[in-house]
């Protein structure tokens, strides 16, 4: 945790670190303010002549490959999402350390999930020293009452890529669980028991980590085809029974949402993109896979078909109804980030059209300009919006880490950003004051979408001529929040301890927000 006297105000009115766990930071400056200097960082140079002339890198076990890679004190060890709930890779990795009796390592996740709680002890124990990831459930709240014991840091999917290539952090080992792969370390996400669709989330840790080991439950003979992690980066590779847990890696549940409030949300929100005239000729969009989310694609879908419409692209995370679209004529590619059920790892393994992206092309800040700021159209989600539009979407009004960053700040640099919630829920107002933890600025966040009234940024006047005589109910976000103050009244606020227990990183690795820690 970082004491009360490191903190320093941003420019975003913020009290941050200045170092955080002995590291120099920047703080956020605003956005496009602070312009990176320097090189990509890069791993060490190999040798040919080091590795099997043959091309079989496999070794005995996941054990094995560790201490081969040189698994000691204070590295830090990466692992990618990809396999979700279903992960079981993270879990064994800790295990061998702990048996090891490897202490002070850093666990740089591209995500957590629930399955990660096993890694608690081993918080406590210290073979773990912080997380720098999302972290939500059982290590959200681990991490939020100020129990471990370095400062924990968390990125967005592009500052994620952006910090492993700008050498913000450097990856001792990556470990990259691969539904498919050869005894070389070539892999894919598409064919096996364990598929999952995508390793695009791992595409860095492969091309900048000193050292790689690529685990799969289906070893093939040279090559595996297609390629998406290239053995040329890989230094070892291990076969075992399983993985992950295809039923948890894919929801096989993830539906529209039944809500009839949920349902209206996502039917203004797609009005509201019809008579602003978004939704046109070739406009592109990306949604999420929570209910509201894929409702809002489906009422898109009735726009689009009513209309002759077609969309030139859509940015995943894949499912069942955005593959339906690209399979129906109405979308002509999707660009997937990852897949989150069955049909979209069918989809990605079957369609030319179904594209596999990464968070280089999609969201790294630090490059030539990327997809996300492309994009008509993002429907995101959030925890909090105050009155300024700021979001927050790591923690709830008690303060305690539930949710992970994920591409949701690289998203708010898409032409037009609307986030759909509801007014309140459990009577606790959405629309505050002050957002508890500020995760994106107000600037980049266009309209905001409830059931009793539509609030666009004054910045955008563009849309807000556009909506006008449209029937909408459009208000001031003054008018929404007091319409939820009146309903449920005006909660208190949680109230913190001095010290930091995580930091926010912005998209161009600069420090937005502070984690204060919470009282028990």
């Amino acid at each position: 945790m970082e004491k009360s006297d490191n903190l320093i105000k941003n420019a975003a009115g913020r009290m941050v670190p200045k170092t955080i766990n002995g590291v120099e930071q920047v703080p956020y400056m605003g956005v496009g303010k602070f312009i990176p200097t320097g090189k990509k960082h890069a791993p060490s140079i190999k040798s040919y002549a080091n590795y099997p002339a043959d091309g079989n890198k496999q070794v005995e076990s996941l054990k094995d490959a560790l201490i081969k890679a040189g698994l000691k004190d204070g590295m830090t060890i990466s692992t990618h999402h990809h396999f979700r709930n279903g992960d079981l890779l993270a879990n064994l990795i800790f295990d061998i350390a702990h048996e090891l009796g490897v202490k002070n390592l850093r666990w740089f996740p591209s995500a957590s999930f629930p399955c990660h709680e096993h890694l608690i002890p081993y918080l406590e124990d210290g073979t773990i020293s912080h997380i720098e990831g999302s972290m939500n459930g059982a290590l959200g709240k681990f991490c939020s009452y100020g129990k471990m014991s370095r400062t924990a840091i968390l990125r967005s999917h592009g500052g994620r890529y952006q910090a492993v290539q700008d050498g913000d952090v450097q990856i001792d080992i990556a470990v990259i669980g691969a539904a498919c792969a050869d005894s070389f370390g070539n892999a894919n996400g598409l064919y096996g028991q364990s598929a999952s669709g995508l390793l695009g989330f791992a595409l860095a840790d492969s091309e900048y980590a000193e050292k790689v080991i690529v685990v799969t439950d289906n070893m093939v003979p040279f090559p595996c085809v297609p390629w998406q992690i290239q053995g040329n980066h890989v230094d070892f590779t291990v076969k075992m029974d399983k993985v992950g847990l295809s039923e948890k890696i894919v929801s096989g549940t993830t539906e529209i949402t039944k809500s009839p409030d949920r349902l209206l949300l996502a039917e203004m929100t797609a009005k509201f993109c019809e008579v602003t005239g978004i939704i046109r000729d070739g406009f592109s969009f990306q949604s999420g896979a929570g209910g509201t989310s894929l409702a809002v694609g489906e009422y898109f879908k009735q726009i689009m078909k009513a209309k002759g419409i077609k969309a030139r692209f859509a940015r995943g995370g894949s499912n069942k109804y955005l593959v339906q679209m690209l399979e129906e004529g109405l979308v002509e590619y999707i660009l997937d980030g990852q897949t989150f059920d069955l049909e979209g790892v069918r989809s990605m393994a079957e369609n030319p059209g179904h594209v596999w992206t990464s968070p280089f092309t999609s969201y790294n800040y630090h490059g030539k300009g990327n997809f996300a700021s492309l994009v008509d159209v993002a429907i995101l989600g959030a925890t909090e919006i105050d009155i300024n539009f700021n979001a927050n979407v790591v923690t709830h009004s008690d303060g305690l880490l539930l949710h992970g960053i994920g591409g949701w700040q690289n998203c708010l640099f898409s032409k037009t950003v609307i986030i759909p919630v509801p007014l309140f829920r459990d009577r606790i107002p959405i629309i505050i004051d002050e957002v508890t933890t500020l995760c994106g600025p107000g600037e980049l966040i266009d309209v905001i979408v409830t059931e009793r009234g539509i609030a666009i940024n004054p910045l955008r006047k563009d849309l807000i001529e556009a909506a006008k005589g449209s029937g909408l109910p459009i208000k001031t976000i003054q008018e929404l929040k007091a319409e939820a103050d009146r309903i449920c009244g005006v909660p208190q606020k949680q109230k913190f301890g001095e010290e930091v227990v995580a930091a926010i990183k912005w998209v161009d690795g600069t420090v937005i927000d502070s984690v204060r820690r919470v009282l028990e």
